[in-house]
């Protein structure tokens, strides 16, 4: 879930930049400190939005800028258990598909994608049923909810979010539009 939040922090302005402290200077370095890391409270840092309040800053012994606390609105993704969520199939392994949610991945695995066995098809980088001739590729877009979440503060691409599509209203987009059409048309005769 995309959230917006107030917070604070503290950023060291570099010695050469200590005529110009102003909020598009402190944003730009919260930007580069916070931007795509991962935080247990708040989730993943999207974007730091605005600058608020500039603390007076303070020099710590052997260290070579100031450091200044400031208060900022910044863009979160936390993904949250039993949430649903649209994404893209950015990867296929033989074991199931990384699904891109936000700016973290998730697996959505194999057994949880379809009752029907799904093979791996390195060529084609899909996994494929021979019963109904579906297939699951890089590219796909699909919907499936959150059913694992293990977050990894100091290295955010080891976090783990496991996914299911294993429900009525979840899988492959194409794979719902069928399954909406043909229920229109049972329905219609």
């Amino acid at each position: 879930m995309y959230k917006r939040v107030r917070l604070k922090d503290t950023v060291e302005v570099p010695p050469r930049h200590l005529a110009d402290v102003s909020p598009q200077l402190v944003k730009q370095l919260l930007q580069d400190k916070l931007e795509g890391r991962m935080d247990e409270d708040v989730g993943s840092v999207v974007s730091v939005t605005k600058v608020h309040e500039i603390g007076d800053g303070a020099v710590i012994p052997n260290k070579p800028g100031v450091y200044y606390e400031a208060d900022f609105d910044a863009v979160t993704y936390d993904p949250q258990m039993q949430e649903v969520v649209d994404g893209e199939v950015v990867e296929v392994v033989n074991f199931g598909a990384f699904i891109g949610i936000g700016p973290v991945d998730g697996l959505l695995h194999v057994s949880q994608i379809s009752d029907e066995y799904l093979a791996f098809d390195d060529e084609n980088q899909q996994l494929a049923s021979r019963e109904s001739n579906r297939s699951l590729g890089v590219g796909d877009s699909v919907r499936a909810r959150i059913v694992t979440k293990s977050i990894d503060e100091r290295n955010p691409r080891d976090s783990k979010i496991g996914l299911t599509a294993k429900q009525v209203g979840l899988g492959k987009h194409g794979w719902l539009k069928e399954e909406r059409e043909r229920r229109q048309a049972a329905a219609g005769e």
